[in-house]
């Protein structure tokens, strides 16, 4: 064994001296005061992961509930777009101020920072993971009911550094009705696991499509799987969405919020009723 750097984060080794993920959580914004954080993850790229946060996010709000989003896909940043939010983040002595959305929900990605919102991010993962672990130190988030964190996809520096720095107090997994679907989530509910994270459930994108002429569904991505695997791994089916083409032209036009009927409505009524 080398010796020990005392840094359990970038540690494979199990011994009697290393801490436990509630050991490295970092202390918020003295300014802050966050109540639920739950992590929004996919195992892959290209299932809507983002659209069903910022839904997440925007029916939370439409409950009453003090609502923000930690933008944690750093090099693929598109929550301040769906919001319609473009300037750029303030800050003084005490911290970073978040953007905050018309209809109140607060927000923190690099695209708030970075001169233009096309500048593309060249980093290395650990300053990456840097830059994720000082939204949630460095920014004045206020008082929060519900942090949702929109975690770019896979396993990462980016996914370890939230669920170590972070008290993340469960994790929602969004998929797709594909035939890797199994072996994807599998992998991200383990991590999950690994670190002691609640899996509160899974919400399959891209379910089916609505035919607006005849009011058929049609699974264009095959038959869904989901239920097969949610019921392998012990888990809930939150949800189960639609491909809708109005929604990703609402996400692009800065209009998650008005669009209805959202479609993550129930999610957000379940969670604030405890129901998972």
């Amino acid at each position: 064994m080398s010796e020990c750097t005392h840094d359990c984060s970038s540690c494979g080794e199990s011994c009697g001296e290393r801490t436990t993920p509630m050991d490295l959580h970092a202390p918020c914004n003295e300014l802050s005061s966050v109540g639920k954080v739950i992590a929004v993850v996919s195992g892959k790229g290209g299932v809507g992961k983002s659209t069903v946060t910022c839904s997440l996010a925007a029916a939370m709000a439409r409950l009453g509930k003090k609502t923000a989003v930690l933008d944690a896909d750093i090099t693929g940043p598109s929550v301040p777009t769906a919001f319609g939010i473009h300037e750029h983040a303030v800050g003084s002595e005490l911290g970073i101020y978040p953007a905050v959305s018309k209809g109140g929900v607060a927000l923190m990605s690099l695209n708030l920072l970075t001169e233009n919102e096309t500048d593309p991010v060249i980093w290395r993962g650990p300053v990456i993971a840097g830059t994720v672990k000082q939204f949630w130190t460095d920014v004045i988030w206020g008082d929060v009911d519900y942090m949702f964190v929109d975690m770019p996809p896979g396993t990462g520096d980016v996914p370890l550094t939230v669920f170590q720095s972070l008290p993340v107090d469960g994790v929602i997994v969004v998929t797709s009705p594909q035939d890797l679907v199994s072996m994807i989530v599998t992998k991200a509910v383990k991590m999950a696991e690994m670190m002691n994270i609640p899996i509160l459930g899974l919400v399959e994108n891209y379910s089916y499509f609505k035919c607006p002429d005849c009011g058929g569904e049609h699974a264009l991505f095959g038959e869904s799987k989901v239920e097969q695997v949610a019921a392998g791994l012990g888990l809930k089916v939150l949800a189960k969405l639609p491909i809708d083409p109005a929604l990703a032209a609402a996400c692009d036009e800065g209009r998650v919020e008005e669009y209805q009927p959202n479609p993550m409505a129930g999610v957000a009524e379940a969670l604030v009723a405890g129901r998972v």
